[in-house]
């Protein structure tokens, strides 16, 4: 900067008539170094009305530091004292010249931190430290003020856990809340959250007047005053309101969870999440299996009934999150995250739904070897007999699904016998006078289909969680015989299937789901219909028909039958799309939470409703943490989330935690210190930002502390000690 280098020329020149002065005599007569003289002269482009101060004020307040004679005229300073004193001062004005340069204002209070930084001999120049802006609002700038403060900034921007320790008035919870929301300015995050633990410190708060959040907000308070700093109060309901802010209580931070027999879908199917180990692998949203990191059980919680638009359903407990779409994110294309709570009450838009939650992809179950063509055997389940009693048989008014039967089945013949029947009939079955049995009735006696009926057929469990590929083959068998679209006027076109079987009504309705469609179902009951006719006489219905109105992704062709291929594929089948409906509690349950690896934190639990509970692309911070006991502090880290970062700020000085426990943040530096990417700051009473009796006060109680601690505690030889500031002249 020009004025930064212009104040080194003037230190240049300051050392330069030093070592030409005649005033430099080399020893007194006590043999003690003599006072010199030093001149500096203060660049034009420098005020020195505000350099020097309202009424010489900081230059007042240099000289008391440094113990020597200033005089000021014009743009010169004359420094008259010890070399070495007359060293320090140069340097000082150097600083306090350069700090001008950025257009910043000096105060009291800034020039006795430049004179702190010079006296701790550090290499970063306290301009460069003062100088660094982070946010700026209304003409308010935030920054570091002192070299720890800067050097925690700087972690924080290094690495993505940061421990910020020290005593209270450090600056340790404002700085990292001006980092979160440089963060969220910038877009390298898309949430801030904020919580520290409610630590009654001596009242009950059961016993505290007010609802539960006017109990809680008290604890909250130095988190919404910080925040206020730095945020357009105005805007902050909002941000709130869309789940970008978060402010909660630690406890709030453990409870995303699920009743203990809500089950997870994992590569074996659905599973109870209180089955769960860590290790274990679950499906994520994008169809393929992620390990679990953590398992939590949270103890009793109430619990809500979470149900969509087309009969999914699952519980989760009030702060469980969800990722949700409102119709303003699907114009921006973005997404949000709200707790199970903040969307209760407030599910419409107008007469739309409000909140639509993502579809999970095709899911990838592991490839499996089947004993029949799953086209075939979806055809066979539409309309084949499988009795075994006889020969297996089809019927179909489609020519063409006869041929795609036959080719999907080696050995087999599907030879025509009356009407629209056909039998498959087994090239190789009688063969030296031996017969041999048809395949087909032997593959359906090993997938245990053999004497089911159009009410009892359901697909095979090696079918249903295969590849994506036999899923989707099979789904075209069903839907090729017992499926069809349905055209509408204006619209896209959707699917309909039906069934008398309840057990293949649930089946299909995974299939689809499974294949990031959509399904509803309704039913007809078979009672009271009007009978249908055969040949001109009345064929009642015995069993209650079960109706399935189906949507698939784009890409996916759900059907092969060439009629119905192309009346589908005339509109296409639009976008399926999955909208909460209603969120009811139904009670208190024990539930319990889990993290896994995946990059967006989503997995899938009951019916394909993808949820999540951890945390990503955030900005985290954990203030108070010294009230955190040991088992809080794991699971609040535990918690980190892809693109995340964590800020954990506390004084271990000050616990409050009642009988007796184990500050988490203690013993956390002895779990993680060697950790990557794990980084401890450490501030001390000189980085003391409130009035300058705070760092006084801290020292003096350490002190205490330290006279009153027995000798086996104290801190052995060699070991780190916690430094107070270098005491100042005349305090």
């Amino acid at each position: 900067m020009a004025d930064g280098s212009a104040s080194r020329e003037a230190s240049a020149r300051a050392a330069a008539q030093d070592a030409a002065s005649p005033h430099t005599p080399a020893q007194s007569a006590a043999g003690s170094p003599a006072a010199v003289r030093t001149t500096i002269t203060v660049p034009d482009s420098v005020s020195m009305v505000a350099l020097l101060g309202s009424a010489d004020e900081l230059v007042r307040l240099v000289e008391a530091e440094v113990e020597a004679d200033i005089h000021v005229r014009g743009n010169e300073i004359a420094i008259t004292g010890l070399p070495a004193d007359n060293a320090f001062a140069v340097r000082v004005f150097d600083e306090l010249i350069a700090l001008l340069g950025t257009r910043q204002e000096l105060r009291p209070d800034s020039v006795r931190r430049v004179i702190a930084m010079l006296k701790s001999g550090g290499s970063e120049r306290p301009a460069d430290v003062l100088s660094l802006d982070i946010i700026s609002r209304r003409g308010r700038t935030i920054r570091p003020k002192t070299l720890n403060q800067k050097r925690y900034v700087d972690a924080i921007d290094a690495n993505t856990i940061v421990f910020g320790i020290g005593p209270a008035g450090t600056g340790k919870t404002y700085l990292a809340m001006a980092k979160a929301v440089q963060a969220l300015q910038t877009k390298q995050v898309n949430r801030i959250i904020l919580t520290r633990p409610a630590v009654e410190a001596g009242e009950r708060l059961g016993f505290l007047p007010g609802s539960l959040s006017e109990k809680i907000d008290p604890y909250l308070r130095p988190l919404y005053d910080a925040l206020h700093d730095m945020v357009d109060p105005e805007s902050i309901p909002r941000l709130m309101a869309a789940g970008t802010i978060e402010v909660a209580p630690l406890a709030y931070m453990r409870g995303r969870a699920q009743p203990y027999d809500a089950t997870v879908l994992t590569p074996n199917g659905f599973m109870p999440i209180g089955s769960l180990q860590v290790g274990d692998l679950v499906i994520g949203s994008d169809g393929t299996p992620t390990p679990v990191l953590g398992v939590y059980p949270q103890g009793t919680k109430l619990v809500y009934r979470v149900t969509t638009q087309d009969g999914a359903s699952t519980l989760a407990c009030g702060e469980h999150l969800w990722t949700v779409a409102t119709p303003d994110d699907r114009r921006r294309g973005t997404t949000r995250t709200l707790e199970t709570q903040e969307m209760t009450g407030n599910l419409r838009w107008s007469h739309a739904h409000r909140y639509e939650l993502p579809l999970v992809e095709a899911v990838e179950f592991e490839p499996q070897e089947v004993p029949l063509d799953p086209y075939a055997l979806g055809l066979l389940l539409g309309d084949g007999c499988l009795t075994t009693a006889t020969t297996p048989s089809f019927s179909t008014a489609d020519p063409e699904l006869v041929v795609a039967l036959e080719s999907a089945l080696d050995g087999i013949v599907v030879r025509h016998t009356a009407g629209p029947d056909y039998v498959l009939h087994h090239v190789n079955g009688g063969r030296g006078g031996l017969r041999i049995a048809n395949p087909v009735t032997e593959a359906v006696r090993e997938l245990g289909l053999a004497g089911t009926r159009s009410e009892t057929k359901f697909v095979p469990w090696v079918y249903s969680h295969n590849s994506a590929e036999v899923r989707t083959a099979l789904l075209q068998g069903l839907l090729d015989s017992d499926g069809g679209p349905v055209p509408q006027r204006g619209r896209t076109c959707r699917i309909q299937y039906t069934t008398t079987s309840a057990r293949l009504r649930d089946d299909v309705m995974f299939l689809v789901r499974s294949l990031g469609g959509l399904v509803t179902s309704r039913t007809r009951p078979a009672a009271g219909r009007r009978p249908g006719l055969a040949l001109g006489r009345p064929v009642h219905h015995r069993h209650d028909a079960h109706i399935l109105d189906i949507r698939l992704p784009a890409g996916t062709q759900p059907f092969r039958l060439e009629r119905k291929r192309r009346r589908y594929d005339a509109t296409g089948g639009g976008r399926p799309m999955r909208f909460i409906q209603s969120i009811e509690p139904v009670g208190e349950q024990e539930t319990m939470c889990i993290q896994v690896a995946a990059q967006d934190s989503l997995y899938v639990t009951d019916d394909f409703l993808v949820t999540h509970n951890t945390l990503n692309d955030a900005f985290v911070i954990l203030d108070e943490a010294q009230n955190t006991t040991a088992e809080q502090m794991k699971m609040f880290l535990t918690r980190l989330g892809f693109g995340s970062k964590i800020v954990v700020t506390g004084d271990i000085t000050q616990v409050d935690l009642p009988g007796g426990a184990q500050s988490g943040l203690r013993i956390v530096r002895e779990i993680l210190g060697d950790i990557e990417d794990v980084h401890f700051s450490n501030l001390t009473s000189a980085d003391v930002v409130r009035h300058r009796l705070v760092g006084d006060i801290v020292d003096a109680y350490e002190r205490w502390d330290a006279t009153r601690q027995p000798a086996s505690a104290r801190p052995a030889a060699g070991a780190p000690v916690r430094t107070s500031r270098p005491r100042r002249q005349g305090s």
